[in-house]
């Protein structure tokens, strides 16, 4: 299902993608000796996911119905949005297999924060490559940590040289052997480790999608 943060900003086109020596600011490494690219570069997506800009999609609010109906165990998501905490499930049923935009920690230390907070600081701290907020300031300044005071603080997102979160891990190992059903939505099935919850069921397995995929993972269809 079409998330409708799918047509966010590109990074195709960010001021730092035109100087070849700035590594990729979504990189493990970059962010640990400067949080500004991310920061920078994700001001937007920060600031509209959290402030609620963008809308769950009917996916989201079903999902939200099943465990009204004490039918959910958990719903696995590659998506990085955060919409699926916006539909009142308990957190403990969502598990963002690549991190969220809706839950703010430290890389240093682990500590949780506030995301109204963050964002708030986020809108005073963190200058705007896009032209777009007349009132966001002219130069990027740090956001520390409330604990350990290092400028380590962003949205969970897995950067690139990061491992999973281990909830994904356990939770995969506790919950898929006693499975009723598994319900695959909105997915290219291409993306490792995530597509392996379709290989790792003894239950049936239902896809909604635009696409018939998954056969590798032995997903079958009537002709």
């Amino acid at each position: 299902t079409p998330s409708p943060t799918s047509k966010h900003l590109s990074l195709d086109t960010l001021p730092y993608q035109n100087n070849l020596s700035t590594p990729f600011p979504t990189n493990q490494g970059v962010f640990t000796n400067n949080a500004f690219p991310y920061l920078e570069v994700r001001r937007p997506f920060i600031l509209g996911s959290i402030q609620r800009k963008w809308k769950p999609t009917v996916a989201h609010w079903f999902a939200r119905l099943l465990h009204e109906h004490g039918k959910l165990v958990s719903v696995y998501t590659q998506n990085i949005d955060g919409l699926d905490y916006h539909v009142g499930l308990p957190d403990e049923y969502i598990v963002p297999v690549h991190g969220s935009i809706g839950r703010v920690q430290c890389e240093a230390c682990g500590a949780l924060h506030d995301a109204a907070e963050f964002a708030k600081k986020v809108e005073t701290n963190i200058k705007d490559i896009y032209d777009m907020d007349p009132n966001a300031p002219a130069e990027s300044t740090e956001i520390p940590c409330d604990k350990c005071r290092k400028p380590q603080v962003k949205p969970s997102t897995v950067l690139f040289g990061s491992s999973l979160p281990a909830l994904f891990f356990d939770k995969t190992e506790r919950e898929l052997p006693s499975l009723d059903l598994l319900i695959i939505a909105g997915t290219s099935l291409q993306v490792s480790p995530a597509n392996g919850v379709a290989a790792q069921v003894d239950c049936p397995r239902v896809l909604v999608n635009r696409d018939a995929v998954g056969q590798d993972l032995g997903l079958r269809f009537a002709d």
